[in-house]
Protein backbone atom coordinates (compact mmCIF):
# COMPACT_ATOMS: atom_id res chain seq x y z
CA UNK A 1 0.00 0.00 0.00
CA UNK A 2 1.39 3.40 -0.93
CA UNK A 3 1.62 6.22 1.58
CA UNK A 4 -0.12 9.54 1.21
CA UNK A 5 2.53 12.22 1.55
CA UNK A 6 1.78 15.92 1.91
CA UNK A 7 3.56 18.70 0.02
CA UNK A 8 5.90 19.14 2.99
CA UNK A 9 6.59 15.43 3.52
CA UNK A 10 4.21 14.61 6.33
CA UNK A 11 2.53 11.20 6.12
CA UNK A 12 -1.14 12.09 5.83
CA UNK A 13 -2.38 8.54 6.27
CA UNK A 14 -0.58 8.28 9.62
CA UNK A 15 -2.27 11.41 10.98
CA UNK A 16 -5.25 11.01 13.28
CA UNK A 17 -7.04 13.86 11.52
CA UNK A 18 -6.76 12.36 8.04
CA UNK A 19 -10.15 11.41 6.63
CA UNK A 20 -11.92 13.07 9.56
CA UNK A 21 -10.94 16.69 9.87
CA UNK A 22 -8.55 16.78 6.91
CA UNK A 23 -8.33 15.08 3.53
CA UNK A 24 -4.66 15.94 3.05
CA UNK A 25 -3.21 19.17 1.73
CA UNK A 26 -3.78 18.23 -1.90
CA UNK A 27 -7.40 17.28 -1.20
CA UNK A 28 -8.12 20.62 0.45
CA UNK A 29 -5.74 22.64 -1.76
CA UNK A 30 -3.64 23.73 1.21
CA UNK A 31 -6.63 24.95 3.21
CA UNK A 32 -5.94 22.57 6.07
CA UNK A 33 -7.92 22.98 9.28
CA UNK A 34 -4.81 23.94 11.26
CA UNK A 35 -3.83 26.63 8.73
CA UNK A 36 -7.32 28.09 8.90
CA UNK A 37 -7.20 28.05 12.71
CA UNK A 38 -3.72 29.56 12.95
CA UNK A 39 -3.96 31.89 9.96
CA UNK A 40 -7.59 32.68 9.02
CA UNK A 41 -8.17 33.17 5.30
CA UNK A 42 -4.82 31.58 4.43
CA UNK A 43 -3.56 28.28 3.19
CA UNK A 44 -0.56 26.37 4.48
CA UNK A 45 2.49 28.49 3.58
CA UNK A 46 4.47 25.41 2.48
CA UNK A 47 1.70 24.27 0.14
CA UNK A 48 1.32 27.81 -1.20
CA UNK A 49 5.05 28.18 -1.84
CA UNK A 50 5.70 24.79 -3.40
CA UNK A 51 2.49 23.88 -5.21
CA UNK A 52 0.72 27.18 -5.91
CA UNK A 53 3.58 29.61 -6.49
CA UNK A 54 6.40 27.41 -7.78
CA UNK A 55 4.16 24.82 -9.49
CA UNK A 56 6.06 21.90 -7.91
CA UNK A 57 4.45 18.66 -6.83
CA UNK A 58 5.95 19.14 -3.36
CA UNK A 59 8.77 20.84 -1.46
CA UNK A 60 11.17 18.06 -2.49
CA UNK A 61 11.50 19.53 -5.97
CA UNK A 62 12.91 22.76 -4.59
CA UNK A 63 16.67 23.24 -4.54
CA UNK A 64 16.31 25.31 -1.36
CA UNK A 65 14.86 22.45 0.74
CA UNK A 66 15.00 22.76 3.70
CA UNK A 67 14.47 26.51 3.54
CA UNK A 68 13.70 28.87 6.39
CA UNK A 69 9.97 28.64 5.74
CA UNK A 70 10.17 24.84 5.94
CA UNK A 71 12.23 24.72 9.12
CA UNK A 72 10.40 27.64 10.73
CA UNK A 73 6.93 26.12 10.56
CA UNK A 74 6.85 24.16 13.82
CA UNK A 75 4.00 22.42 15.57
CA UNK A 76 3.92 24.22 18.94
CA UNK A 77 3.01 20.98 20.71
CA UNK A 78 6.36 19.29 19.95
CA UNK A 79 9.85 19.90 21.31
CA UNK A 80 12.68 21.48 19.35
CA UNK A 81 14.39 18.08 19.27
CA UNK A 82 11.32 16.35 17.82
CA UNK A 83 10.95 19.18 15.31
CA UNK A 84 14.55 18.69 14.13
CA UNK A 85 13.94 14.94 13.73
CA UNK A 86 10.73 15.65 11.81
CA UNK A 87 12.56 17.98 9.44
CA UNK A 88 15.22 15.36 8.71
CA UNK A 89 12.59 12.65 8.15
CA UNK A 90 10.44 14.83 5.89
CA UNK A 91 13.38 16.07 3.81
CA UNK A 92 14.57 12.49 3.38
CA UNK A 93 11.06 11.38 2.36
CA UNK A 94 10.76 14.15 -0.23
CA UNK A 95 14.17 13.76 -1.87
Amino acid sequence: MSQIISACGLLCDECGFFGKRCNGCYGVKGETFWAKEAMPDQTCPLYTCSVVERKYDNCGQCAELPCGKFTGLKDPSISEERHAVSIRERVSRLK
